[in-house]
């Protein structure tokens, strides 16, 4: 609350009385009025000159965002977004793009200093690899570290304590935002990522605020634009692989569609195929569920053989 013009004290003063107090009797029998209220000691007034203070001394304000205070898990996600509030990234939190059992998504006013208006914020739930099929498979195909930071090559040194949990949870987030960032940076249609800080991601946000771009799954496109964007996507398919990552889970489920265009997200399983040769099942599963969804709309195409064509392109006839 901030006091722009110039106010007679006395006048502010009435203003701010919460309720006219009777007359007091003084000993001797005579009516004397109240003690005048203190201007300083006023609540508004107090609050008003603490904002001041801040101001002038450069300390930010306490970070809570209005939205988190109705959210049931409102603790989790301040501890999670407020280092992004520090770090000058993020100035408030809008409301929530799509919620999961594993993680949920934010949209979050940005910082002047970002260049944006708007960022993603992902937030990871601890119970975020309940749900992950498969999972020896992926910890297989990708780079992972200890404590010290030392590069773990038996999966198994991440033991099943609260540390060692923690851990393996600190590791693939950090992976996805690293993937997330190579691909970004070789030219493929991914949200760029701008910070990842414990158990949340930082990304550009697509969409407007109030209207987040809604998924593939979600879109009726025409048949000519559904052969565009499949071709799109396999472009895609083929620039990870040329920067060493299959997606591992890509699905129409995963893919944003906002103004004729795509970005695809969610890259907490994707792998690297040099670390494990065994992964073409993961990107021939991925080629089969885009030609499966787009064959709705007419587009004819073999997945085994594409799959099999990118994969000899990029990596090799293996098979």
């Amino acid at each position: 609350m901030r006091y722009d013009r110039d106010f007679d004290e006395e006048e502010e003063i009435e203003r701010f009385r919460p309720m006219k107090m009777k007359k007091r009797r003084g000993a001797a029998g005579v009516h004397t009025p109240p003690p005048k209220e203190s201007y300083e000691a006023h609540a508004e007034v107090q609050r008003w000159l603490k904002e001041q203070a801040l101001e002038e001394s450069g300390v930010k304000p306490e970070f809570n965002p209005t939205f988190l205070a109705s959210q049931h898990d409102a603790l989790w996600l301040l501890s999670s977004l407020a280092l992004f509030y520090e770090a000058d990234l993020i100035t408030d939190v809008l409301h929530v793009v799509r919620s999961g059992k594993e993680a949920s998504v934010y949209c979050c006013a940005a910082h002047p200093a970002t260049g944006a208006d708007y960022l993603a914020a992902k937030v990871y739930r601890p119970r975020m690899f309940r749900s992950l099929k498969n999972d020896a498979i992926y910890r297989r195909s990708r780079v992972q570290h200890d404590r010290e930071g030392r590069v773990v090559r038996n999966a198994r040194r991440f033991d099943t304590s609260n540390i060692g949990r923690a851990l393996h949870v600190k590791s693939w987030i950090e992976y996805e935002f690293e993937t997330q960032r190579l691909l970004h940076e070789g030219g493929a249609d991914v949200p760029r990522p701008v910070s990842q800080i414990g158990n949340a991601m930082l990304m550009e946000y697509i969409g407007d605020v109030g209207d987040p771009a809604p998924l593939l799954k979600e879109v009726r496109l025409t048949r000519h634009e559904a052969r565009s964007l499949f071709d799109c996507i396999l472009h895609n398919i083929r620039l990870f692989l040329a920067c060493n990552r299959i997606h591992g889970d890509l699905s129409e489920f995963n893919i944003l569609y906002w103004q004729g265009k795509i970005s695809i997200i969610d890259f907490a399983q994707a792998v690297d195929p040099h670390q494990n040769d065994a992964v073409f099942s993961l990107l021939l599963r991925d080629v089969e569920r885009v030609c499966s969804h787009f064959a709705r709309y007419g587009v004819a195409a073999d997945a085994r053989e594409l799959a099999l064509d990118i994969w000899n392109q990029q990596v090799g006839a293996l098979f």
